[in-house]
């Protein structure tokens, strides 16, 4: 029998996984990563990872020789729904990890086996590697659904929450990063689009992670997912009830002398800076800045002036987010993180909040946002 050969596209964990299924599969696999040349033999497929653009010289080569290319997310789910699996999805701008985690959360309440994996979790190649079955909840990002084609009635279940505007420096406009997010839709049985109304959101609003705005109809939208798996309400009360938020997404890390210092490291859009600055209702002062995603940064100013006392900019986008901020707002370019801590320190007063919500992307300066989450974390502590 003749093996099947595929390449993997890119590095990491996803990467790794990918080539490590494909060895079990008894695939012939190759990997290239950097600045590889693709090695001029044929292959049956190729399979990306999230990392790489569709507008990499790969993906050009790889057409020229009529060679699909797949993402990790399918060639993963894949096999798994071969395995028995059955598959839920979550796509979205803002809180994707959260309904993710809650969701798999309330699976394994219900004495279920539930794996988080995607972009958030484990690479869902590497749940592939597994011999048990049972439901994966998978977070899906608009860089996996470039190369994601799957059947109509693929998941199970598949949400899409609030839709902003993000990554538009590797989609090029907010269409068509919205039609990426969109595509997920036909691939379920169980599509839930917004507006929801799934349930009485008393079960909750108790909970003050999950009380306003956005992130209360996120927990709107994981009731709907949990209800299409058949959970029942105490179980799904309870998940609720249990559920501690991920780290650097809106995490209190100190009170010193009055001023509470909050972690949203996470928040890599001016929309998600926007809607974290929204839930705080003492007067704040932001540390902001980073790599920017191409969305325009005064879109922020209304609730900027509104509710926030000072800005302290952070990494390359420095002087673009002083340019659209400084005419209204009082901001002090800081470069770095550490320069902001410091700053913030001296001039923040009881009762003040400081919030870490860059609006940016992190790969300036840091490996990712949970490094730079640490960071901050740190020089707070």
């Amino acid at each position: 029998m003749v093996k099947r050969k595929i390449i993997v596209l890119g590095r990491g964990r996803s990467a790794v996984a990918a080539m490590s299924l494909a060895d079990s599969l008894g695939y012939e696999a190759l990997s290239v990563e950097g600045d590889d040349s693709l090695p001029p033999k044929s292959f049956d497929f190729a399979v990306a990872s999230p990392g790489i653009a569709p507008d990499h010289r790969w993906f050009a080569s790889l057409r020229e020789r009529n060679i699909e290319v797949i993402s990790e997310l399918q060639f993963g789910l894949s096999v798994l729904k071969r395995n028995g699996w059955r598959i839920l999805a979550v796509t979205g701008s803002k809180g994707k990890s959260s309904v993710v985690k809650v969701i798999a959360d309330a699976l394994s309440l219900s004495g279920e086996k539930a794996v988080a994996c995607g972009n958030y979790g484990l690479p869902v190649s590497e749940v592939a590697l597994s011999s048990d079955v049972g439901w994966a909840v998978a977070e899906v990002s608009s860089f996996m659904m470039e190369t994601t084609a799957l059947a109509g009635d693929f998941f199970e279940a598949a949400c899409i929450l609030n839709l902003q505007s993000d990554h538009l420096d590797r989609h090029g406009d907010i269409q068509t990063y919205h039609a990426l997010k969109m595509k997920l839709m036909s691939m379920t049985k169980n599509p839930f689009v917004p507006p929801f109304s799934p349930a009485p959101l008393s079960l909750v609003a108790e909970k003050s992670y999950f009380g306003s705005g956005v992130l209360r109809e996120n927990a709107a939208a994981a009731i709907a997912m949990m209800r299409a798996c058949s959970l029942e309400d105490d179980i799904i009360k309870r998940s609720f009830d249990e559920f501690v938020p991920l780290a650097h997404r809106m995490q209190k890390i100190a009170s010193v002398d009055g001023v509470d210092y909050i972690d949203d490291s996470k928040a890599t859009s001016i929309d998600a800076m926007i809607a974290a600055v929204g839930m705080i209702d003492t007067p704040v002062r932001l540390i902001a800045g980073g790599l920017p995603k191409g969305d325009d940064p005064a879109k922020a100013l209304a609730i900027l002036t509104k509710r926030v006392k000072k800005v302290y900019i952070i990494g390359r986008s420095a002087e673009l987010f002083s340019a659209a901020w400084s005419h209204t707002l009082e901001c002090e370019i800081c470069v770095t993180m550490e320069n902001a801590v410091e700053a913030v320190k001296h001039e923040a007063r009881r009762g003040e909040t400081v919030l870490l919500s860059p609006g940016a992307a992190s790969y300036d300066q840091f490996e990712n946002f949970v490094r730079r989450g640490e960071v901050f974390a740190s020089l707070v502590k």
